[in-house]
């Protein structure tokens, strides 16, 4: 059997299939990038005057004198939403990205995932461009706007999965898509500080215009540089075109027509992966969206330090999500770990670890430090998941694994909805044991999501998953 022979490896450097995870890279910085400038942009947005005066006790913590903070530029316009509204406008981004998930995985097999994609994110991109216009006409248009921006954005995920399909050679598959995902937390990563200090010396509305450009830039290097398969690539080289083509001519059957629908539906394994990409995403969305306005209006961080110290959990998910790529890789080939231990082991790390933190975080009180670290760590932890549930649906169905990623991608998007909408109704007075209450709720979701995968998870194609490719030849 060849798949065990390390046979014909096709070198990395220049390679045509690390050249598109760079792209797909960019592209979900990008993709990032706009999700979460809303986030740091809300508290610039809002009228601080009005704010002071609803919230009941000004705040629990002294604000953060050190250093002293400096006026800052306030020539955009000023809104008065409550507390609850701002959850609404948070929480709108998922109510249109989870309608494109599953059509997302469909239509990137049956039209292709480039085109699929780039068009996703232009029309993100456009969208954020029009984000201050929208503010401006109140709060209904901006929500409307960020479920637009969602709609764009759902496909991505299916798209990129669909893609990598027909890219990732199956043991170089943790490494590539670690790789393009790390785009995602590092678009965080960087857009939060990097939004914390437009706000600071511009204004909120750059904040959407910057990042936008930056978005119009990946669309046109994509249109050029980004194919659909190897053998589709005009300046592929034939030995890596060969090389990847034959180490997955075992897995896939690309057959768009009959898809066995009800074979999907009633697998456990994927429902194992439904609960635990839910679970996660609880707390991820959580912090994602409320992270900003904890530090703001609990522990009192200016804009500026805001921005930053937001990102830094998303730094230590990027640095242990790539360390976890390359040790789970190293697990299956090297040590010969059956790949369902090593889902489960990782997964457990990236589940229960942010949990047991976040709670932890909650009982800091005023202690900034401990505060900032405990999130840190919690979100850092959570990076070690990205080589556990979030890549078995490759494991379990490289065919299908885009229309997978929709279905686990639909049901995850929920707590994106939800979660911040329940969270500011929870925090109307920006108290410690309001907040203990989200961080508890957040963490008794993920151990549950946890405990569920490690019973239900699988690591091996599933018998629905090939029965096709016979009838279809190679």
């Amino acid at each position: 059997m060849l798949m065990n022979l390390p046979h014909r490896s096709s070198p990395v450097c220049c390679s045509s299939r690390y050249g598109l995870a760079l792209l797909s890279f960019y592209g979900f910085f990008v993709v990032y990038s706009l999700r979460v400038n809303l986030s740091v942009a809300m508290v610039d947005m809002l009228n601080s005057t009005h704010q002071s005066s609803t919230n009941h006790s000004t705040s629990v913590c002294p604000a953060d004198t050190n250093p002293p903070q400096p006026k800052h530029n306030h020539t955009a316009s000023v809104y008065n939403w409550d507390s609850e509204t701002q959850g609404w406008i948070l929480g709108s981004f998922f109510y249109g990205y989870i309608l494109t998930q599953i059509p997302g995985g469909y239509l990137a097999g049956r039209f292709g995932p480039k085109w699929l994609m780039g068009f996703g994110i232009l029309g993100t991109v456009v969208f954020t461009l029009l984000t201050p216009v929208a503010a401006d006409l109140g709060a209904g248009y901006l929500i409307a706007v960020r479920a637009l921006e969602g709609i764009g954005e759902g496909v991505t995920f299916p798209a990129m999965y669909t893609m990598w399909a027909a890219w990732a050679p199956p043991l170089e598959r943790s490494r590539l898509l670690t790789i393009s995902y790390i785009g995602a937390q590092l678009g965080t990563v960087i857009s939060l500080p990097l939004s914390g200090e437009i706000c600071f010396y511009l204004d909120w509305t750059y904040v959407f215009y910057i990042f936008g450009a930056v978005g119009l830039v990946w669309f046109i290097l994509w249109a050029f540089l980004v194919f659909d398969s190897p053998n589709t690539h005009p300046r592929i080289s034939e030995q890596e075109r060969l090389y990847i083509t034959d180490s997955l001519k075992n897995e896939l059957s690309t057959s768009a027509g009959n898809i066995p629908w009800r074979a999907i539906v009633t697998s456990k394994p994927l429902w194992a992966i439904v609960v635990a990409h839910f679970s996660y995403n609880w707390t991820f969305y959580t912090l994602l969206t409320l992270l900003p306005t904890y530090m703001s209006d609990v522990l009192q961080f200016s804009i500026q330090k805001n921005g930053m110290l937001s990102a830094l959990p998303y730094l230590g998910c990027a640095v242990l999500a790539v360390l976890s790529g390359q040790v789970a890789d190293y697990l299956r080939e090297t040590c010969l770990y059956p790949t369902v231990h090593v889902r489960k082991v990782f997964s457990l790390v990236g589940m229960i670890g942010p949990a047991v933190f976040l709670v932890a975080a909650g009982y800091t009180g005023c202690n900034y430090t401990l505060a900032v670290t405990f999130l840190t760590i919690s979100s850092s932890l959570g990076g070690v998941s990205a080589s556990g549930f979030n890549i078995n649906h490759l494991d379990i169905a490289p065919s299908y694994a885009g229309i997978l990623l929709g279905i686990t991608n639909t049901f995850a998007t929920i707590p994106g909805m939800v979660g911040p909408v329940i969270a500011r109704a929870l925090t109307s007075h920006n108290t410690i044991p309001e907040w203990q209450t989200v961080f508890y709720i957040a963490a008794a979701i993920n151990l549950f999501g946890a405990i569920f995968y490690t019973i239900f998870g699988r690591g091996t194609v599933q018998p629905w998953a090939v029965h096709t490719s016979y009838s279809h030849g190679d």
